[in-house]
């Protein structure tokens, strides 16, 4: 079908340059309409009601963004969208227009050509849709099948789930699952974070498929796909026990990255590790942090991540355990002060967020290797501006090393490259307090603040906080605080309770 289009765009060359792409085209079209403002543009839209919209959505004002839109659902042509912004604004703009693709300034010819394409495809969609008469595609299926647990139906059908890695693209990935060309397909259905297609029993080609439209969708858009086949045919599962395991399935997207399909037929389980990193774990970072070694956080944060196999463990504790580690570089930054810098603070945000809902767990833990590297130049600068005050630099030794049980004023002292009397002798003259007495202020302050913030039995806790005997611990915490640990904690929750009253 021949097709009329309407190409509005600010920029002279612009507008002639995408004009000139149409027409060398192989797609057929009957009239091309150019407008260089909004005015101009409503004006021939409605004089010449095109079929295709080719679109700059930043010539449209705040005050005329409601009647382009009640506009174009009226007409409903087929809408193409440009912008000099990619932002996530104009993204939302067009996700609310369900433009059929955003293209950002400057353009790309492969880009335009795909787009142009695409465009012609749906409009002859709609026309041998409008011509036609064809049975709906899922007549006896409905999304309370997907989501609700009910009877198995008469019809066995295998399910495949499209996930985008970026969740704004789940509408132009509906879009395009409808026009693609699928054989045996039973019918689509979008979600708020994926698409799911189901087929037919009898069709042995959905792999195949699979892959041929997800190279497809690669060359039309640059946001990977992950794709998982269900291909258990069991006729006693229910559609919504297949679509639970795909889900679930999908998840694996976090431990093997996008860009491919996955098949399976049943739902394998989780693996279990410890979310939190044991005593052990917890002084080799120290030591790592302290001795700025990249390199060895690197192999670290690999060994552990990414050589994981099946049974893999569930995300949500893989999670847990990299904001375990984050909470040891963040006591790293404040021995710097590196959390003052407001840089390395928006940094630091960043990565948390990356860990709690980054899709990919290689992603988060490249991201936490560049912190550690950017961290890593802030405290050598610290270093350098402190290098000259020896007492503070021993402070900060202390403090990222009070875990361990057997520091002593000598390992202090040779990281400041002094002797150990001269070193006691400059700490009490400064601060006042020996290092014995400084070494046990940093260590209560550790154990109070695990007594508030945890539920860890006093003995790990005596652990964390230096003391390899919890009854020694127990008497210097009363000797210093004043009460036992376990009465501190009880009076501190009382304490909280009568607040929240």
């Amino acid at each position: 079908m021949e097709g009329k289009w309407l190409i509005a765009d600010r920029d002279l060359n612009e507008r002639e340059g995408l004009k000139w792409l149409l027409k060398t085209s192989s797609i057929p079209v009957s009239n091309i309409l150019l407008a260089s403002n909004y005015q101009e543009f409503i004006v021939l839209f409605e004089k010449g009601t095109p079929d295709i919209v080719l679109m700059e959505l930043d010539m449209i004002s705040k005050e005329e963004w409601s009647a382009f839109r009640e506009l174009m659902q009226i007409y409903d042509p087929i809408l193409l969208l440009t912008s000099a912004e990619a932002t996530f604004e104009k993204a939302r703009l067009a996700i609310d227009m369900q433009a059929l693709d955003l293209m950002i300034k400057p353009f790309s010819t492969t880009k335009v050509k795909a787009a142009f394409q695409k465009a012609s495809r749906r409009l002859n969609t709609n026309f041998h849709t409008a011509s036609i008469h064809h049975p709906h595609l899922h007549k006896d299926i409905s999304y309370e099948e997907l989501f609700l647990s009910q009877e198995a139906t008469a019809e066995n059908v295998k399910i495949a789930a499209f996930q985008t890695d970026n969740v704004n693209m789940v509408p132009f990935l509906y879009s395009f699952l409808m026009e693609y060309p699928f054989i045996d397909s039973r019918g689509v259905f979008t979600l708020s974070d994926m698409v799911v297609l189901l087929f037919k029993e009898t069709c042995h080609t959905i792999t195949e498929q699979c892959q041929k439209a997800m190279r497809r969708w690669e060359e039309e858009y640059s946001d990977p796909l992950a794709i998982v086949v269900h291909k258990g045919n069991s006729s006693a599962m229910t559609l919504n026990q297949k679509y639970l395991q795909t889900r679930k399935m999908l998840e694996f997207t976090y431990y093997k990255g996008y860009q491919q399909v996955v098949e399976f037929e049943f739902s394998p389980d989780w693996g279990h590790i410890d979310p939190f990193l044991t005593p052990p774990e917890q002084r080799e970072w120290v030591d790592m942090l302290t001795n700025l070694d990249l390199e060895k956080i690197k192999k670290w944060l690999y060994d552990e991540f990414l050589h994981l196999q099946n049974p893999y463990p569930d995300p949500g504790l893989v999670r847990i355990r990299l904001t375990s580690i984050l909470a040891q570089v963040r006591r790293f930054m404040k021995t710097y002060h590196l959390n003052d810098n407001p840089s390395h603070e928006q940094h630091y945000r960043t990565i948390f967020n990356s860990i709690l809902y980054d899709a990919v767990l290689y992603r988060t833990v490249q991201n936490l290797i560049l912190f550690s590297q950017k961290i890593f130049v802030g405290a050598e600068a610290c270093m350098h501006h402190l290098k000259q005050d020896l007492i503070e630099m021993g402070i900060m030794f202390i403090k990222a090393n009070f875990s361990n049980s057997n520091l002593r004023l000598e390992d202090v002292a040779q990281y400041v490259d002094r002797n150990p009397s001269y070193f006691s002798h400059l700490l009490i003259t400064k601060t006042g307090s020996s290092f014995t007495e400084l070494l046990a202020g940093i260590r209560m302050n550790e154990a109070k603040r695990l007594l508030i913030e945890t539920r860890k039995p006093i003995k790990e806790i005596s652990i964390l906080a230096g003391y390899q005997n919890a009854n020694y611990f127990s008497r210097i915490f009363r000797e210093i605080i004043g009460m036992s640990p376990r009465e501190f904690r009880i009076q501190k929750h009382k304490r909280d309770e009568k607040r929240t009253i």
